[in-house]
């Protein structure tokens, strides 16, 4: 008997692709009539999906040595070639093509391919030989240019992305114009405009970066009396020194340097830090950095779960923190001077949407938080990711959203100077949301998915958004 319901495989190389793959998935799991999911995670562990129901992991998984930062350092290249890059990706792509072989053995109904990230899990959805779309996460044409035309750039030199005049190189193209190639999912709509121009299936239907960051605990500080009390307030600085390690233990040493000079120049403001931490750092490495600049704990505190906000986090004794679950994860809370700190690796929705602007050296949490509207401002670090060059690059991305400046000392000033521009933060405001897009994005794509592979509806189309 035959199997003719559709089968999707999903192919992305990286964590945050993992992330807005798996948002995707959770959307075509809702349907009506949800297609049977598959991934392959290309690059890490895919941890990510762990997560996900009813969606098998197919082909070997394996954490290299670069994290996955490998095409901004050679030397990262070499390591992971040594630690068994080529025959992981070579095992990938034979579990890849075996999986289109068994689909296509099942019935007359070929498997699909999603493809979420960059040019290796395109190139690899080509390969296959099945139906396929991409969801281009990495690129846009905001790297380039902007709604008023090229930008320029602090590198010597001519690009090859403004040789050929777009962000995606004329191979990464001519993978998108094959006729197995259905939908391409742009970032945002100056990408998918141009796209479209080129002769490519694009669509701009969204950011799945933006899904699920709904704050946990909306009442934040408003109510009735929200004029006052913002008067009141505290200044709140989001802290984002990335995900990776060690990398991540080094930039939050610049940041909190940059936290000391905004202590001293706003010493009549209270002011409230929220160190958004990844679970996959130890909060107690942080430690060394914030006592050296003076820096002391305040108490064992943590965020209600349910009520409550993480601004005003209850304290507990040591005995009803025993007998809490040992997977909660107890934020630490510092004071000094006119100001607190919480570093939590809990309620990362609410540091975003409770702080007035960040200090951040990230990738995705960077982009997700400009896309809420808020400036950030970024320090280049060390590497392998946020060096000067990549911070440079996501200048262009996030345009006036992200101030980037060269020292932590800078830091304070620019808060300075950007809060005495009410019309800059009107226009910060105004330029998020238009980069990153609202929220539904993963919900859009996944209809799409739906409608373009589906054999009962094949020939409906979706309009393209603008």
């Amino acid at each position: 008997m035959r199997d003719l319901g559709l089968k999707i495989l999903c192919l992305s190389n990286g964590h945050g692709e993992d992330a807005i793959a798996r948002s995707i998935l959770r959307e075509l799991q809702q349907h009506p009539h949800p297609p049977e999911l598959a991934v392959s995670p290309l690059v890490g562990e895919g941890q990510a999906f762990a997560q996900l129901e009813n969606a098998r992991i197919i082909g070997p998984v394996q954490r290299m040595p670069s994290g996955g930062f490998i095409y901004m350092d050679r030397r990262e290249f070499l390591r992971d070639v040594k630690g068994g890059l080529l025959q992981l990706t070579l095992a990938q792509f034979k579990a890849i093509r075996a999986w289109v072989r068994t689909q296509k053995q099942s019935g007359n109904q070929d498997g699909v391919i999603l493809a979420c990230g960059d040019i290796v899990p395109l190139l690899f959805a080509w390969l296959s030989g099945a139906p396929y779309a991409f969801v281009g996460t990495a690129k846009s044409e905001y790297y380039l240019r902007d709604e008023n035309g090229p930008l320029a750039r602090k590198s010597r030199g001519i690009s090859l992305e403004s040789l050929f005049g777009s962000v995606y190189l004329p191979w990464e193209r001519w993978l998108m114009t094959d006729s197995r190639c259905r939908a391409v999912f742009a970032r945002d709509a100056l990408t998918a405009d141009n796209l479209k121009k080129l002769g490519i299936p694009a669509y701009n239907l969204g950011n799945p970066m933006m899904d699920g960051l709904e704050p946990e605990n909306p009442a934040g500080f408003y109510g009735p009396d929200a004029e006052f009390r913002e008067m009141q307030r505290s200044l709140i600085i989001t802290l984002l020194p990335g995900s990776r390690a060690p990398e991540a233990y080094a930039n939050w040493l610049l940041i909190v340097e940059a936290v000391a000079g905004i202590l001293s120049l706003f010493a009549d403001r209270k002011l409230l830090f929220f160190g958004a931490i990844s679970r996959e750092l130890n909060l107690e490495a942080l430690r060394p950095s914030l006592e050296f600049f003076g820096w002391r704990q305040e108490g064992e505190t943590r965020t209600q779960r349910r009520e409550g906000s993480i601004l005003r986090p209850p304290v507990y004794s040591a005995q009803e923190i025993q007998q809490e679950s040992p997977n909660l994860l107890l934020p630490l809370t510092f004071v000094q001077r006119n100001a607190t700190m919480i570093v939590t690796q809990q309620s990362f929705n609410d540091c975003l949407y409770e702080s007035d602007l960040a200090i951040a050296m990230a990738g995705t949490a960077t982009e997700q938080f400009v896309g809420l509207g808020k400036p950030a401002i970024a320090i280049p670090g060390n590497g392998p990711q946020f060096t000067y060059a990549f911070a440079e690059a996501q200048s262009r991305l996030l345009g006036p959203s992200l101030i980037l400046v060269k020292h932590p000392a800078e830091v304070a000033s620019a808060i300075q100077s950007l809060f005495r521009d009410p019309d800059r933060l009107q226009l910060i405001a105004e330029n998020g949301l238009r980069r990153m897009g609202e929220s539904g994005a993963s919900a859009r794509i996944a209809e799409c998915l739906m409608q373009q592979f589906s054999t009962e509806s094949s020939n409906v189309q979706l309009p393209i958004v603008h």
